[in-house]
């Protein structure tokens, strides 16, 4: 953009003339700039000459910049026109759900060589699914076929050991404390190889448990 362009842009934008960049966007841009650099309204007001007060107002679109106030913004803030008049980073918003599951309370989905737990199954359209397992599987035979799902996986080991198989690789041993993360796509299965049996804790992303 040139330096005319510049100019141009600047004056529409300061007379309400052009939608190119609206107020409010302007504002949130220039307090996202701000706060990216850990400046207060005191430090903008310092490097740009403006006043305070004028920095809140054009931050909280109770004004619209003059094209003298966006010159000062520019050089103060020591950026371009097309950085100030980038549009905003969007805002992430929480909905603060929550999904509390007590100790014993999880939904039960017990299979031949597993007894899953499910953990937070009351959370619908989650992006997680976590489970606590007691590996009764004593033997990769007891398997009649790899168990595989959609996404990846991460597994910590709570009680006993185990070994884990994968499809592309040799059996890897894990004892309490360990932990894994690997594609869940992959064929894979747990076997028990303590006393007890083993117990472990696993988060998956998408895909349902087998």
């Amino acid at each position: 953009m040139s330096a005319n362009n510049d100019q141009t842009a600047a004056l529409q934008i300061a007379a309400g003339r052009k939608a190119f960049v609206e107020p409010l966007q302007l504002g949130e841009r220039l307090k996202e700039i701000r706060l990216s650099n850990h400046w207060t309204l005191e430090d903008v007001s310092k490097r740009t000459g403006l006043a305070r007060s004028t920095l809140s107002k054009i931050e909280n679109d109770h004004i619209s910049p003059t094209f003298t106030a966006v010159q000062k913004l520019i050089n103060g803030l020591d950026i371009d026109l097309p950085q100030l008049l980038k549009q905003p980073k969007p805002q992430s918003r929480t909905m603060g759900r929550r999904d509390l599951t007590r100790a014993g309370e999880g939904q039960q989905h017990p299979t031949p060589t597993y007894e899953h737990e499910l953990l937070s199954w009351q959370l619908a359209q989650k992006h997680m699914t976590p489970f606590k397992t007691i590996v009764r599987a004593r033997s990769f035979s007891e398997f009649s076929e790899w168990v595989r799902h959609d996404g990846e996986e991460f597994l910590i080991v709570l009680e006993g050991a185990i070994l884990l198989y994968t499809e592309f690789y040799e059996p890897l041993r894990l004892e309490r404390g360990d932990s894994i993360y690997f594609d869940s796509d992959m064929g894979h299965a747990l076997v028990s190889i303590s006393d007890e049996d083993a117990v472990v804790l696993s988060v998956c992303s998408r895909g349902q448990t087998s």
